[in-house]
């Protein structure tokens, strides 16, 4: 009986096969050894492509970030900054397990950079200066990458107690706790996700709008007073 042919080894199929050994099983049981294993070779047929598990995962932080998709560039300033938030948390909402390790990586690589100059870019064309454009675009992030580690690896999967208080005390002794909880379940993720990011869009263009009337000479409009006359 023939042999079944292996496939050959290729630094694309190892960062496929690393990115679904971290999705199966986590960051923390992730090793070179168990991705050997998974394709079937020895681990240093691995560090041929990639000289350490460093090497790796840098590679496979290149290769999730290259696949995010970039906004229409027809769209309004505005719906661009919305699409490109809701594609970066799309993407943690993919990989939810790997996304703990790109939560905390510096973008620094030449593929990260690429992308923070392409936000920080489509930021600073509302007429932002650099300040206003560096505090807004840390603004967002600390808002969109919160949101997907929180809905992807968060407080609903995190550690709790170990006698927690039973749902009929919790209705009597803690009633707004009770009310909201329904909102908190994931179906309801995506309204308040839209919810925080347009607050922070409507900031950002009203900041922008200053900046555009500061620079023509205009008086910004006053915005309108919702205290009863």
């Amino acid at each position: 009986m023939a042999k079944r042919k292996r496939e050959p080894l290729s630094a694309e199929r190892i960062e496929m096969a690393a990115l679904e050994l971290i999705e199966t099983e986590g960051l923390e049981a992730f090793s070179t050894r168990k991705l050997a294993a998974r394709l079937g070779c020895e681990a240093m047929s691995i560090y041929h492509y990639f000289p350490s598990k460093a090497h790796l995962m840098d590679a496979v932080f290149d290769r999730v970030l290259s696949g995010i998709p970039k906004p229409d560039p027809d769209l309004p300033w505005r719906d661009r900054l919305r699409k490109s938030m809701l594609e970066y948390r799309a993407m943690a909402h993919r990989h939810p397990r790997f996304f703990q390790f790109i939560a905390l990586h510096r973008h620094n690589t030449r593929i990260g950079l690429a992308l923070l100059e392409s936000i920080l870019s489509l930021v600073r064309e509302g007429g932002l200066d650099t300040e206003k454009t560096a505090r807004y675009f840390r603004a967002m992030s600390y808002y969109v990458v919160g949101a997907a580690l929180d809905e992807t690896s968060g407080y609903a999967q995190g550690p709790s107690a170990v006698e927690p208080v039973p749902g009929e005390e919790v209705a009597r002794d803690f009633p707004e706790v009770a009310a909201v909880n329904p909102y908190f379940k994931p179906t309801e993720h995506q309204k308040t996700f839209d919810l925080g990011l347009d607050i922070l869009l409507d900031s950002l263009e009203q900041a922008a709008n200053v900046s555009k009337n500061k620079s023509t000479g205009r008086r910004p409009r006053r915005p309108v007073s919702l205290r009863p006359s």
